[in-house]
């Protein structure tokens, strides 16, 4: 049987792959799908818990999530657009060197 504790091992796997993505930061458009990756093992936490005492206040915080992450995706694109659109590139290496 699958119980709340299979759940937050998943929760906390999911959440340990996107904190890795976060820190290696390489690519900016990797560093968002890292950032969902992170808010979605929140939301398996959040409904994990939910379900295992019969309380729908978690399943209301993996909808406010959900939320957030999708306003998250609408804005963070249109910028990840614009900012290939002036350096052509999205390596956070090449935007952090100063040019004069």
């Amino acid at each position: 049987m699958i119980g709340l504790s299979h759940y937050l091992i998943i929760s906390g796997i999911l959440f340990a792959i996107g904190l890795v993505g976060v820190l290696r930061r390489k690519n900016l458009l990797m560093l968002f799908f890292a950032t969902e990756i992170m808010l979605n093992a929140a939301n398996v936490a959040f409904a994990a818990v939910s379900n295992y005492y019969h309380d729908l206040t978690g399943q209301m915080f993996a909808f406010f999530i959900i939320a957030v992450a999708a306003s998250e995706v609408a804005v963070g694109l249109g910028l990840l657009i614009v900012l290939y659109k002036k350096f052509g590139t999205l390596d956070l290496d090449d935007l952090a060197s100063m040019k004069g």
